[in-house]
């Protein structure tokens, strides 16, 4: 049994550094075109709901502790507490899934879906005092180097989207995948397949499923904070 447990540890570790590699290299590709368009990111970044992208952090943190209490219910044999906070588990990553659900519908509402028909335009804000200098600066440059300034705006944070879009969405199907194995592992739970000598199963959930939280960990301040303006 320590044996299989232990076959178990390595083959789950192994699993989650391939993952580490693969997010690796979208984390890497991200950094890179955050500094080469840097001013892009930022203008497209606002456009995310900070406060939803908060909430779902709180959500994803609060749904790893359920997820540890889970796996301590099972080593202490207590099959009822096990599929309690396995069950309440899936119903935060749940609640994850649907705000993420509501974030791209306004993507979808406001064309920032990358494509044919992406569109974006930058927040109109009322002159303040003592800007007035600055439009008519702006008034003074030809009407071709607008044309391609907007252009190059689309272009950049078109990638900033795609890549949103591409990072976020994986995250979401590792959450689907997870929501899964939770199900079943939780329904094992129910049929008191686990006590105090074999959880392994449990635990390896557990593994996956603080996995995929820490990489929201860091999805949230690069995607959602990239420039914050009062």
């Amino acid at each position: 049994m320590e044996q299989q447990k232990e076959a178990s540890v390595l083959g789950m570790w192994v699993f989650l550094l391939t993952e580490i590699l693969f997010f690796g290299g979208l984390f890497m590709a991200y950094t890179l075109y955050r500094i080469w368009y840097f001013d892009a990111f930022a203008a497209a970044s606002t456009s995310l709901g900070l406060g939803l992208g908060g909430f779902n952090t709180a959500v994803l943190i609060g749904s790893s502790l359920t997820m540890a209490f889970a796996v301590r219910a099972a080593q202490t044999n207590q099959p009822k507490a096990t599929v309690n906070w396995l069950i309440l588990t899936i119903l935060l990553g749940g609640v994850f899934l649907g705000v993420k659900v509501i974030e791209y519908a306004d993507k979808f509402e406001h064309r920032h879906v990358p494509g044919p028909n992406f569109l974006w335009e930058d927040p109109s804000h009322a002159a303040a005092p003592g800007e007035h200098a600055g439009a008519e600066a702006a008034a003074a440059v030809s009407p071709e180097r607008a044309a391609l300034e907007a252009e190059q705006m689309q272009r950049r944070t078109q990638i900033f989207f795609s890549l949103y879009f591409t990072m976020t969405g994986l995250h979401a199907l590792h959450m689907v995948v997870g929501i899964a194995i939770l199900a079943v592992i939780a329904w094992m739970a129910y049929r008191r397949r686990f006590d105090a000598e074999y959880y392994a199963p449990v635990e390896m959930t557990g593994l996956y499923w603080h996995f995929v939280d820490i990489v929201w960990i860091f999805l949230f301040p690069l995607l959602y904070l990239v420039e914050r303006h009062q």
